[in-house]
């Protein structure tokens, strides 16, 4: 089925996205900050940014000289700096290539479809999804679900996936488009795709449960909610299903783990070298081909860094090679 649409294409400036979900409790011990940053060419948005966590700090602590010391203010500053020009040059896949490979590894999203029960208003469901070789996301339905009976009369819809469910300032994905039955000739192959995702849904056998496939008309992508530091873009069918999946990606999970569970002072020391930052603990997120994702913690703080790798990442075996270098330099400086 040809898969043709024109949609415009919002050039993505990889806007960096600080800020904890709620403003109000800026640099709490419960904010989190989300880096996105990339190799855009604009002036830096924090001069437009009067909420930005170290401005509004420096700003109560000129009126409350009890709360904060002036060597105070000038540490987070120079932290503040040291963070936001190593993000800067982090090296990240290119945006369609990371939203294509975080929807193909993301397993559940939430599901948007127009209410045939309730005329005019929408529904939402949580699913379990795959994609197939094309970023097309594939649903596996019982016939007596609410959303079953919504897309059989209007195709319609929307599948949000949030990277981080519990971080609101991280990247989400929400893919336009529209649910149509398969062909049969295609069912055994999608079916696959899906039990390679989903190994244990043995109910997709069953005879009221059918596949779906979402045709995207539209993936928008958007980073930042919350902050004043919103970044979004958008791609349409052709560019999507045209995109590569980063090879790297599909050994996050084991890589992360290990690392997270035996080697966790490693990981800090590594991103304490690469960011000049004096981190209290670094957590592996997620790793591709250029990198890998933390979540750090400073002064009480948490913040997600971008950490790149030396050069890009050949296999799974080569990202452990990289990463013993990079952890050797660190050690050989702090030395």
């Amino acid at each position: 089925m040809k898969r043709s649409f024109v949609v415009q294409q919002v050039a993505r400036s990889r806007t960096p996205c600080f800020l904890s979900p709620s403003i109000s409790s800026t640099f709490s011990s419960s904010s989190s900050y989300c880096f996105i940053n990339g190799n855009n060419k604009t002036p830096s948005l924090l001069s437009r940014s009067p909420t930005f966590p170290f401005k509004s700090q420096i700003r109560r602590a000129s009126l409350s000289p009890l709360n904060q010391n002036a060597s105070d203010v000038k540490d987070d500053v120079n932290v503040f700096q040291l963070i936001q020009a190593h993000q800067e040059k982090a090296a990240r896949l290119p945006p369609i290539e990371e939203i294509r490979t975080l929807l193909h590894y993301s397993l559940r999203g939430v599901l948007s479809t127009f209410s045939l029960k309730y005329a005019g208003y929408p529904s939402g469901s949580t699913v379990d999804f795959a994609c197939d070789a094309y970023g097309s996301p594939l649903l596996a339905v019982s016939n007596l679900a609410v959303h079953t009976k919504d897309l059989l009369a209007n195709p319609k819809c929307s599948l949000l996936v949030a990277r981080d469910p519990e971080d609101r300032t991280d990247l989400v994905i929400i893919v336009h488009g529209d649910a149509i039955q398969v062909n049969e000739s295609d069912k055994e192959a999608i079916r696959t795709a899906y039990l390679t995702r989903h190994p244990d849904a043995f109910w997709v056998d069953f005879g009221d449960f059918q596949f779906l496939r979402i045709e995207p008309r539209v993936v928008r992508y958007v980073s930042g909610v919350a902050t004043a530091l919103l970044g979004s873009g958008e791609f349409s069918n052709d560019e999507f299903r045209t995109a590569k999946v980063d090879p790297i990606y599909q050994f996050s999970k084991p890589i992360a783990s290990h690392m997270n569970k035996d080697h966790a002072e490693d990981t800090r020391l590594i991103v304490q070298h690469s960011t000049s930052v004096p981190v209290e603990y670094a957590y592996m997120l997620d790793i591709d081909s250029l990198g890998f994702n933390v979540k750090a913690g400073y002064e009480g703080k948490s913040m997600k860094l971008r950490i790149p790798f030396t050069r890009r990442a050949a296999d799974r075996k080569d990202v452990k090679t990289l990463i013993v270098e990079m952890l050797q330099a660190a050690k050989n400086q702090s030395s």
